[in-house]
C-alpha cells in the first residue's frame, strides 16, 4: 500500500490533471489522513481513526505561508494556473475554512490575480450555509458525487452518518448551476463486494442527477496513483469517453482525465 500524505501546508506547485498548475493548500495534519469520507481509493491512504489527536493548521499560519510562497514564485516570474484547497482529507472540515478562504483570496489578487482558486470537496458539509458562501466564492467549487446510489456511496466512500444522495442534490442545487461536479469511476471489489459505478444501471442514474443539478462543467476521472485497497482497476479510457460522450449530449461542458 504505498499511498502517501501531503508532508506541508502550502504544497507544490504540481502539473494537476484536472487543473493545470496548481499550488496545493492542505488544511488538515501533515502527519495522516483526517476526513469525513473513507474512500477506497484515496489516495492518502485510509483515516487515522486510532492515532493520537492531530493538530490543524491555524489560519494566520495558511496566512502566511501561502503570502510567503507566492511572493516567491512572483518575484522568479512562475506560472500559477490555480490555488487549490485539496491535502489530507475534506478542507471544509478545518473550523476556521471560511475565514481562510477569505485570506486566500486577498493574498491571490495580491500576487497572482489570474490565477483560480479552488476547493476539491466531498460536498459532506452543504447543510452549513456559511460554508456553502465560502464555496460560492471561489473560482471552483468542484463537488463529488460518485454514484447515484447511497449503497455505492456506503461501498466507495463510506461517508457519516446522515449523508445521502436526496439530500446532497437538493444542497447542489442552492449553487444554480455555478459549481463544476467532480466524479471518480472504478471497478474492482471490496470485502466481497462488487465496485462498478459505470454500469447501465449506475450511469443512468448518475446522468439524470447531473441534468438535475445542472453543474456549469464535470470532470470524470480515475484512479491513476496506488489505492489502500489493492483489488481496483482503472476504468477504460473507451468507457470514459463515453460517459463524456453522454454529458456533450446534455450540453454540459466535460473534462475527461484517464
Amino acid at each position: 500500500m504505498a499511498t502517501f500524505l501531503f508532508d506541508k501546508i502550502i504544497f507544490g506547485p504540481i502539473s494537476s490533471r484536472r487543473l493545470g498548475t496548481s499550488l496545493g493548500i492542505n488544511l488538515l495534519p501533515t502527519q495522516a489522513k483526517i476526513c469525513n469520507f473513507n474512500c477506497v481509493y484515496c489516495e492518502c491512504g485510509w483515516n487515522d481513526a486510532k492515532g493520537p489527536k492531530h493538530i490543524l493548521p491555524e489560519r494566520l499560519k495558511v496566512r502566511s505561508e501561502l503570502e510567503q510562497k507566492l511572493k516567491r514564485m512572483f518575484e522568479q516570474k512562475e506560472p500559477l494556473d490555480v490555488i487549490t484547497f485539496a491535502g489530507n482529507g475534506e478542507p471544509t472540515m478545518h473550523p476556521e475554512f471560511v475565514a481562510i478562504i477569505d485570506d486566500t483570496l486577498k493574498v491571490r489578487d495580491a500576487f497572482f490575480p489570474g490565477a483560480k482558486v479552488a476547493v476539491l470537496s466531498n460536498a459532506t458539509l452543504l447543510h452549513k450555509p456559511a460554508i456553502v458562501e465560502a464555496l460560492k466564492k471561489v473560482d471552483q467549487p468542484i463537488l463529488k458525487l460518485d454514484s447515484a446510489f447511497d449503497s455505492t456511496l456506503q461501498l466507495l466512500n463510506q461517508p457519516p452518518s446522515g449523508f445521502t444522495i436526496p439530500k446532497v442534490v437538493e444542497q447542489m442545487k442552492s449553487f444554480k448551476g455555478d459549481f463544476i461536479l467532480q466524479t471518480l469511476f472504478v471497478q474492482g471489489h471490496y470485502n466481497g463486494q462488487i465496485i462498478d459505478n459505470t454500469s447501465d444501471r449506475e450511469l443512468n442514474a448518475w446522468l439524470e442527477i447531473v441534468e438535475r443539478v445542472a453543474p456549469r462543467e464535470v470532470m470524470i476521472y480515475t484512479i491513476a496513483r496506488d489505492t489502500p485497497v489493492q483489488t481496483l482497476r482503472k476504468t477504460p479510457a473507451d468507457k470514459l469517453d463515453r460517459i463524456a460522450g453522454e454529458l456533450k449530449k446534455m450540453g454540459i461542458k466535460v473534462q475527461v482525465s484517464y
